[in-house]
């Protein structure tokens, strides 16, 4: 990580704003706040590797940060995608055991670094940052759940298509947006290889989806549910 510097006007904004201090009280707030520390890191860096000494907390201000696990072969499989708000590592402040996988920046981003022994020490006398740290590995684990549970049950195009929906208007007219980050991104997120995502993207040409580079039109909304 570049060199360090105390959180300015913008970056405190992101962290109020963010799901782990946007729960806590003022004092708990000033705490966290002394001690943050903020960082950029250029695309590819490597934030912290697996099996690594867990001595910090970091929060994504801005960019996205791809946490994978390694197999012996060294084949990588994506876990988690984190972006601004996005709290990585909550796990560590319980256990101050070592990083359970590898996180490196997808491109260029800016992360507040906590150390972990002073978070567990402003843990120990403020209930509402030990509970909100409760609170954010619980909606962690939860989206592991989710993550796990779409794998199985859903084919590649069904995984695209309700990754598709969820940026789409609730009132069923056409959308288009821009996807928020790289095909080969959003491949690890949704557990595909970035040909299967490819594929994926082909099938659904028959279902009103048109994909040019990042930005992406449905026409039916509804017609791609029933996929």
């Amino acid at each position: 990580m570049n060199r360090l510097m105390k959180p300015g006007a913008r970056e405190r904004e992101t962290l109020l704003n963010s799901g782990l201090l946007s729960a806590l009280g003022v004092e708990s707030v000033t705490g966290m706040m002394e001690i943050a520390a903020i960082g950029s890191l250029p695309a590819r860096q490597i934030l912290f590797r697996e099996g690594e000494p867990a001595d910090m907390l970091h929060c994504v201000l801005s960019g996205y940060l791809r946490v994978y696990k390694l197999d012996p072969d060294g084949r990588e499989a994506d876990v988690e995608l984190y972006g601004p708000g996005d709290l990585i590592g909550a796990s560590v402040v319980l256990d101050g055991g070592r990083y359970s996988a590898t996180a490196q920046a997808a491109e260029p981003s800016l992360i507040a670094r906590f150390d972990l022994k002073r978070v567990r020490e402003i843990a120990n006398r403020r209930p509402d940052l030990a509970l909100a740290l409760a609170t954010s590995l619980s909606a962690q684990l939860s989206r592991v759940f989710g993550s796990l549970a779409d794998d199985r049950l859903h084919t590649a195009p069904q995984r695209v298509a309700r990754y598709l929906l969820g940026h789409c208007p609730t009132d069923g007219k056409a959308a288009s947006f821009r996807l928020p980050y790289q095909k080969s991104l959003l491949a690890g997120k949704l557990g595909l290889a970035p040909e299967a995502l490819s594929r994926a993207f082909s099938m659904l040409r028959s279902h009103g989806v048109s994909v040019r580079g990042r930005l992406v039109h449905i026409d039916d909304p509804e017609m791609l549910r029933r996929i």
